[in-house]
């Protein structure tokens, strides 16, 4: 019998996936982690002018290994320029000055709002508290549009976040306006199982497309609201042996 065992992991196909959705020459504000990755897999692969912006200051940061933290040398070391800390948020993010900002959270609900916060009913005696917003929310308002990226996990996928630490798409279309936010907010959401993006009708996550070799019972059994489903729904393209080598060879070196 043949060996149906994918050649890549959950999280190398996530960060393979997402990091196509990134087109040369587009400035990109970078979280530590999976962030990170995705957007220097994409410069290291097929946007070699990706414009890397990282919340510390470091403008056109172009780093050899994945950074340890926002604070890492390597950004200031590789960086075009570094500017202060207000410049970043004053000008550069709240200005609409970056394309895309890439975010993950511990819940995301069925409009994509972002909980970072706590878990659990109660703010003040909460079950888990967790790290807290850092420059989330400013990057959920005003990039021009997000990618939010995170394992797909039922305890993740909820119909409504704890805690709305950063806002998405909802409850009611006119949300993101009202707040007078600048950006589009999450247009696409990568799992490890598949994409989820808005309906253009209510702004509810609906499931576009599943990885290879991934049912769709397996997303909606992890996800707690009743999931759906476009029509036809795609099937990502495998990683291909160039993208994996370049990944792993990144991470390798962190």
């Amino acid at each position: 019998m043949a060996d149906r065992t994918p050649a890549w992991t959950a999280a190398e196909i996530m960060s393979v996936v997402a990091s196509r959705l990134l087109r040369d020459g587009m400035s990109c504000f970078v979280g530590i982690g999976i962030p990170s990755t995705v957007a220097n897999l994409a410069r290291n692969t097929h946007a070699p002018n990706l414009f890397l912006i990282y919340e510390a200051g470091a403008l056109g940061a172009k780093p050899y290994r994945l950074p340890l933290s926002i604070g890492d040398g390597e950004l200031a070391e590789t960086a075009d320029s570094v500017v202060s800390v207000p410049e970043i948020f004053n000008y550069w993010l709240q200005g609409g000055h970056i394309d895309v900002g890439y975010l993950s959270a511990a819940q995301i609900d069925r409009f994509g709002n972002l909980n970072t916060t706590v878990i659990g009913p109660d703010y003040h005696q909460p079950k888990v508290r967790l790290p807290g917003a850092g420059g989330a929310p400013e990057i959920a308002a005003h990039c021009r549009e997000v990618t939010v990226i995170m394992r797909h996990a039922r305890r993740a996928f909820v119909p409504r976040v704890d805690f709305v630490t950063s806002v998405g798409l909802g409850p009611a279309p006119e949300t993101r306006s009202r707040l007078g936010f600048r950006g589009a907010g999450p247009i696409n959401v990568i799992t490890d199982l598949g994409i989820l993006r808005p309906d253009p009708q209510d702004d509810e996550l609906t499931l576009v497309a599943v990885h290879p070799g991934v049912d769709v019972r397996d997303v909606q059994d992890q996800t707690q609201w009743p999931l759906r489903v476009a029509s036809p729904l795609e099937v990502t393209d495998a990683p291909t042996s160039e993208e994996l080598a370049v990944l792993r060879d990144l991470i390798s070196r962190s």
